[in-house]
């Protein structure tokens, strides 16, 4: 069956042989310039969707942080913020500071996070590019390399999987490098000839390279070796020698500085990851079947059922095997789709069909109607998360206003995120029992669960909500009186009796303030000596956000038509009473106290 650069011969046309394209220079020129524009095209496609969707609502992942953490350390040469190293991947985390240090990733992003999911959305597009060649280099052609490489660029299990921080993503980058740089097609029977030794070797540091970023990728070695020996058996033993001797210094002397390690713990289920495209999940199963009848892509789809077999295994990380595989299975599913298509327009074969296009383009239709609905569906639960501030970033901003120059418990989310503001390093504690013990608490559910020294009532402020919700909490002696009940009532009764004293103008809003007891102590005594002196205009209590989530009564008031005597008694307070700023806005002047008032500045009012 002749065959051309698009796929297979018809019969009814007469395209000239290979030969022939690649001895005339105009032919082959076009043929640079075609691959030179899908190669560009994917890039841009898969580049552009995933910069679009970099803030995709994804399921959050517990280990991401800890990445994070350990990347802003290293690339800025400061002790690691991390509370764990479990999982950590030296190479890998040496790859994403590498990133983040050359391209100042940390000094654009908006989060650091965010920063380090810049490399994961480079590392997707290489990653889509790699595909394509892949193909190419099997001897797939055009169409079925555009297939593989548009699923994955396209798919939205993809895009919310690969912006997601894991080194995986870039050790399957490295290791679709090694396969392209080793790879032939099946019939290719040429032996070293035409293979450089050099690229074998270089093909074979990719591998390393690979295996050292995540030991997941060991188990797409055999396809490696599989592709080897189908040309010669000699350079297969040869880059197995590199690759284990490779191995072997990193998991032996060298094991402190090189040996990688997987994440465990807390990872997400498989069906978390695979609601998002499943036309894709069903399509890789089957894909990776009928790929072992298929002798093209036969290594691909057995070194990708090594990893499938491990989703089913308890205590493997779900997404850093889905990372994995990912990219795998389109790659597997457009060979076995060529085989079919080649099948069907083969003139010779004995049980082709009339009209042997009508299957296929049956399955084509169907096909496409299921990705639609899919991939609708999957878009539609991946929309770019709303617009709002990061709750770590709220809480640094809090924590700088009223507790600067404070040690501060942290875990690897606010670690990093504090780091990044600019609090130093070293009063930055991932231990509540260090020494000196620290004075405030910033830590996100998972840490604020582990933490039996952030007591409830102490919370000074509460940040977003879910997974990323984070708690800023006073530690050490508790600063409330443990009769908070009686507290917010004498509150209550003392705001009460404020607005009907005549001398306090409130609006609704104030009013209902005063009457829950949601004022700060320190504001309704000050404001009773204020009204005792002239009458007092209250413009609003506005609340200092987080504040009103953690339970705190709000500490700020906005007094309007008496800026210059509001000014005058505020600024000559003292002791207890002395405010934290007074400062002249257009709407009047703004009085803030500093959190957390003595107890029993109401006691008058503790009684019904």
């Amino acid at each position: 069956m002749a065959q051309q650069s698009w796929g297979i011969t018809f019969p009814d046309r007469s395209p000239a042989p290979i030969s022939r394209i690649r001895g005339d220079p105009a032919a082959a020129a076009g043929t640079r310039l075609l691959s030179l524009d899908l190669v560009l095209g994917l890039l841009a496609l898969a580049g552009g969707l995933r910069v679009v969707y970099l803030t995709a609502t994804t399921p959050p992942l517990p280990g991401e942080a800890t990445t994070v953490a350990h990347t802003y350390a290293l690339g800025h040469l400061t002790a690691s913020g991390g509370s764990t190293t479990a999982g950590v991947s030296p190479f890998g985390q040496l790859q994403l500071a590498g990133y983040t240090m050359l391209s100042h990733a940390f000094d654009r992003a908006a989060t650091p996070a965010a920063a380090v999911r810049e490399a994961m959305v480079v590392a997707a597009v290489v990653t889509t590019v790699l595909l394509w060649l892949l193909a190419r280099r099997l001897g797939l052609p055009r169409w079925a390399g555009l297939v593989a490489a548009v699923l994955l660029a396209v798919s939205p299990l993809a895009i919310g999987l690969q912006h997601v921080v894991v080194v995986e993503h870039l050790a399957v980058m490295w290791a679709l490098a090694g396969l392209c740089l080793v790879a032939s097609p099946a019939e290719d029977h040429s032996g070293p000839a035409r293979h450089p030794l050099g690229q074998d070797l270089l093909g074979a540091g990719c591998l390393l390279a690979a295996v050292l970023t995540s030991p997941l990728t060991l188990l797409l070695l055999p396809a490696a070796g599989w592709l080897l020996l189908r040309r010669s058996a000699a350079r297969a033993g040869l880059v197995a020698v590199v690759v284990n001797l490779g191995l072997g210094l990193a998991f032996g002397p060298l094991a402190a500085w090189a040996r990688p390690a997987l994440a465990t713990g807390g990872e997400l289920g498989l069906p978390r990851w695979l609601v998002f495209d499943p036309a894709l999940t069903a399509v890789s199963v089957l894909a990776l079947i009928a790929g072992l009848f298929v002798a093209t892509v036969r290594p691909l789809a057995v070194s990708g059922l090594l990893p499938a077999g491990l989703l089913a295994v308890p205590g493997v990380p779900a997404t850093a095997v889905l990372a994995l595989l990912l990219p795998l299975t389109p790659l597997v599913a457009a060979g076995v789709a060529h085989a079919v298509v080649a099948a069907h327009h083969e003139p010779q074969h004995p049980r082709a069909p009339a009209w042997p296009g009508a299957g296929v383009a049956v399955g084509v239709v169907v096909l496409t109607a299921a990705f639609g609905l899919s991939w609708a569906h999957g878009f539609s639960a991946l929309g770019p998360g709303p617009a709002s501030p990061d709750p770590a970033v709220e809480a640094r901003t809090w924590l700088q206003a009223n507790a600067a120059g404070s040690r501060v418990l942290v875990d690897d989310a606010t670690w990093t995120t504090l780091a990044a503001g600019g609090w130093p390093t070293g009063l930055l504690v991932t231990a509540a029992g260090a020494n000196p013990p620290p004075g405030w608490a910033a830590l996100t559910p998972p840490a604020l669960a582990r933490s039996s020294t952030v007591d409830s009532p102490d919370a000074a402020a509460v940040f977003g909500s879910g997974a990323g919700q984070v708690t800023v909490a006073r530690l050490g002696p508790p600063v409330l009186t443990p009769d908070e009940n009686g507290e917010k009532t004498a509150r209550a009764h003392a705001g009460a009796a404020l607005t009907r004293s005549g001398r306090v103008d409130c609006v609704p809003e104030t009013r209902a303030v005063l009457s829950r007891g949601d004022l700060d102590p320190r504001l309704i005594s000050t404001l009773a000596a204020f009204a005792s002196q002239q009458p007092v205009r209250v413009a609003a209590f506005p609340p200092v956000p987080g504040e009103d989530a953690a339970g705190q009564p709000r500490r700020q008031v906005l007094v309007t038509g008496a800026d210059d005597a509001a000014t005058r008694f505020y600024a000559g307070q003292r002791a207890v009473f002395r405010p934290a700023s007074v400062e002249r806005t257009a709407g009047g002047v703004l009085v803030t106290y500093p959190p957390f008032a003595p107890s029993g500045l109401l006691t008058s009012f503790t009684a019904p």
